[in-house]
This record gives C-alpha cells, sequence and structure tokens, in this order.
C-alpha cells in the first residue's frame, strides 16, 4: 500500500474518463447529436462537463446558446447516439492499479453522473461491479456535480467520514465536487495520475 493512499478508508472513483476510458465515444455523440439538433459544438467544454448528467448537460447547452431544447429528447438521442458508437469498456490502467492495491483493504465506491442502468452495465463489464462497497450514480442524487451530494452520499454508503475519502475524477467540475465534500482529490489526466500537493 502506497504511502500516498494509507491515511484514507475509503478511495472514490468517478467512472467515465476516470475509471473506465469512455470519453472519447462520449464527446463523438454529442458532436452527432450537436449536428441533428443544430448547436454549436465545442468539444473541449464538453470534455469539461464529464460527470454532469446528459440531462443537465442539455439545460446548459440551452443557457449558453440560448435554445429552448428539449432535455428528454436530446438526452435520449444523444445517448442513443452513443449506444451506436461505442464499442465497449476498457478501464484505465493507472486508476485500476489503485483499486487493485486497496482491494480488500479500503472501502471502494464510485459516485458517478451516468444513470445507474448505464453504469451498472458499464462496471459490469469490466468486472468491477460485484467488487464495490457502494455505487452513487446520478439516478440516485438531486444534484449532480459540482454539488457534493454524489461524493458525500458515496461516504455515507461505505460509513466512512468524507476527509477519510479519496476521490479520483478527471473533470475540473467533479474535482469542485470532492473539494465541496472535504475530500481530497486525485486527478486522472490522459491515464496519470495527479497527486494532490
Amino acid at each position: 500500500m502506497s504511502e500516498q493512499l494509507s491515511f484514507y478508508d475509503a478511495i472514490i472513483f468517478d467512472m467515465d474518463g476516470t475509471l473506465i476510458d469512455s470519453m472519447p465515444s462520449h464527446l463523438d455523440a454529442w458532436q452527432k447529436t450537436s449536428e441533428q439538433y443544430g448547436f454549436p459544438y465545442d468539444r473541449q467544454w464538453h470534455h469539461s462537463l464529464g460527470g454532469v448528467s446528459t440531462m443537465r448537460t442539455v439545460e446548459l447547452i440551452n443557457e449558453r446558446y440560448q435554445l429552448a431544447l428539449d432535455p428528454v429528447t436530446v438526452a435520449q438521442t444523444k445517448s442513443r447516439m452513443w449506444h451506436d458508437l461505442y464499442l465497449g469498456p476498457v478501464l484505465i490502467d493507472a486508476t485500476y492499479a489503485v483499486f487493485q492495491q486497496c482491494e480488500g483493504h479500503k472501502k471502494l465506491a464510485v459516485g458517478t453522473g451516468a444513470t445507474r442502468f448505464h453504469a451498472e452495465e458499464q462496471l459490469a463489464l469490466v468486472g468491477v461491479l460485484e467488487r464495490l462497497d457502494a455505487l452513487v450514480t446520478a439516478s440516485d442524487v438531486e444534484h449532480g456535480k459540482p454539488h457534493p451530494e454524489t461524493f458525500l452520499a458515496a461516504a455515507a454508503k461505505v460509513g466512512v467520514a468524507p476527509e477519510r475519502c479519496l476521490v479520483f475524477e478527471d473533470t475540473e467540475i467533479g474535482r469542485q465536487a470532492a473539494t465541496a465534500a472535504g475530500m481530497d482529490c486525485v486527478m486522472v489526466v490522459d491515464g496519470q495520475l495527479h497527486w494532490p500537493k
């Protein structure tokens, strides 16, 4: 067990882009959705929204471009596009190595902006779902990231105080959620871990 992990009793992973490498197909699906509905596509901006639910992303698109898109319809289209593009989940090596190192020694949870159905499907495909102590999804919370509810709910489910939880995230929104929950956060950038100073 590395010294960096020794202080913590629970490890909470974001899913898309942190534990599972699925961001490129999500971004491609948003691009196709933007072409269908005629709103501008900004790949960097969409990447920064990793961890935000699909419905909430449509609301943010409406705010950003002064549009009145129906969140339910557009979210369903994006999910369909993603399903057509996706070749299957692949674990991100650096993050999964931490998962394996902590398994059996610390509580392990996933806190994601994905729906419960989608998260369970993806985590099962990579053989992680049944090894988790807790899973908190967009279907389980009222407020998505950057609100801390996702991570606080995960901490409560595993029975560990927030300050004893370490979060792994790949977006600034996710980092903000972890910080607001009173948790330290390791950033996952291009498959590499960036530990807090």
